[in-house]
């Protein structure tokens, strides 16, 4: 029986225009205030709730009440935000 002929496959080279740019390679990392940022945020948030919780509702400010969760919650949402930025 004759042996069939084998073919080579051609290597799939990407179009010239389908290529990423070089835009990627433009990003900068991020200051380094970012992070430093985000875990003080993170570290005033808790220890807003912890006071908040262990004061029994009277400090960190007692006229606000449990708006106090507000602003602990608050500060660790910040944080999050900042730490999407960070690069």
């Amino acid at each position: 029986m004759p042996k069939s002929r084998v073919r080579k496959k051609k290597v799939y080279t990407t179009p010239a225009d389908m290529r990423p740019t070089s835009a990627e390679s433009t990003k900068q990392p991020s200051p380094t205030w970012v992070p430093i940022l985000a875990v003080v945020l993170i570290v005033v948030g808790i220890a807003w709730l912890v006071t908040f919780y262990l004061s029994r509702q009277e400090y960190p400010v007692a006229s606000w009440g449990y708006w106090n969760i507000g602003v602990g919650f608050g500060a660790l949402v910040a944080s999050l935000l900042v730490l999407s930025r960070w690069r």
